[in-house]
């Protein structure tokens, strides 16, 4: 038999063991909520990063429009568009700019250029135009009624071209054509409604074929856009201001998009960004070129205005990031680095 001494013993334990039990049941019952807040703080206020810019994209235009004539019925120009395409997709940009005109004539072609960047995972930026808006390839100039009917058939005609997250500008720099520009023809309001209502027609068709495509981004000369960018016209096209800026100083390019954000209550995207352009920077090195380029991203990257840069040209312009050889100047490596770059977005 189990003596009184040892009962008492046993008695003792299992009223620690219990004291025990509730003090781990207790702990238990503290820690639980405290990881599971702490879990939740990790997941939404740790260090998050994105790219620099929302829309990351280098121009093609001397390829996929210039020689849209010539290389229309020519097959073996896809190795070009292949070789192009993927040394852009290299830099890490969101969109490969496509200047193709949007003639049902040229449309072959442009889906030529389209393939290619969907084999590379790109989005496009269709930066390309009716013929007639600035008389290429010896197409008859049309006006505004005419831009707009064409606009609203061909995105309609051509819902293969087109996926969720591309950019499509149905008028890029429209000053150059139709009417006129809006400094010089005393029609800023003209200028504007047109824009409007092309960025409507836009939206409307591509709601047609079920497609979410950025509409608008209408590049403009930089004086353009302080003519015509006022918060009225901005909000109606989107809130995004896009402008074509060469200049001389690459830190002003940043400050002039400040001016523009702060005037029309938009964001900036550059809708051409390169040098040497020679009547403005004079003739350049590759070292000299890559330290401007370098400097002009570096000062844009600062800038919150900024959410996009287009790089012209990849290919054929004094700008260029590759030699008509292929091989690469040493702005790739500038391009490369501010589009992979991150910055962080969210912080404890």
């Amino acid at each position: 038999m189990i003596s009184l001494l040892k009962l008492k013993k046993l008695k003792y334990a299992q009223m620690n063991l219990n004291m025990k039990n509730k003090y781990i049941i207790a702990a238990v019952a503290l820690i639980i909520p405290i990881l599971v807040l702490v879990i939740f703080m990790k997941n939404n206020f740790a260090e998050k990063r994105e790219p620099l810019w929302e829309f990351r994209a280098v121009d093609t235009v001397k390829y996929s429009r210039d020689v849209t004539g010539q290389m229309l019925t020519r097959p073996e120009f896809d190795s070009v568009i292949e070789r192009q395409t993927a040394d852009i997709a290299s830099l890490g940009v969101t969109h490969i700019a496509l200047g193709s005109p949007y003639d049902q004539d040229y449309v072959p072609f442009l889906a030529r250029w389209v393939k290619a960047a969907r084999d590379h995972n790109l989005k496009v930026w269709f930066r390309g135009n009716f013929s007639g808006w600035e008389n290429w390839f010896g197409y008859q100039r049309i006006g505004r009624e005419e831009h707009k009917k064409l606009l609203r058939e061909f995105i309609i005609s051509n819902p293969y071209l087109f996926e969720d997250g591309d950019i499509f500008t149905s008028c890029p720099e429209c000053e150059n054509g139709g009417p006129g520009d809006p400094r010089l023809n005393g029609d800023p309001e003209g200028h504007k409604r047109f824009l409007i209502e092309e960025y409507n027609i836009s939206l409307e068709a591509f709601g047609k074929i079920n497609k979410k495509v950025n509409v608008g981004f209408y590049s403009m000369n930089y004086d353009v856009a302080k003519l015509i960018m006022d918060k009225e016209t901005t909000r109606a096209l989107g809130n995004i201001v896009v402008i074509d800026h060469y200049i001389k100083n690459p830190v002003q390019v940043s400050e002039d998009a400040r001016f523009i954000a702060n005037q029309s209550g938009g964001k900036v995207v550059l809708g051409e960004l390169g040098a040497p352009i020679p009547d403005i920077h004079g003739d350049m090195t590759e070292e000299a070129q890559s330290e401007w380029i370098e400097e002009a991203l570096e000062e844009a990257k600062k800038t919150p205005e900024i959410i996009g840069v287009n790089y012209w040209v990849n290919v054929g312009g004094s700008t260029r990031l590759w030699n008509d050889d292929g091989s690469a100047r040493k702005a790739v490596e500038i391009i490369r680095k501010f589009f992979t770059e991150t910055k962080i977005t969210q912080s404890p």
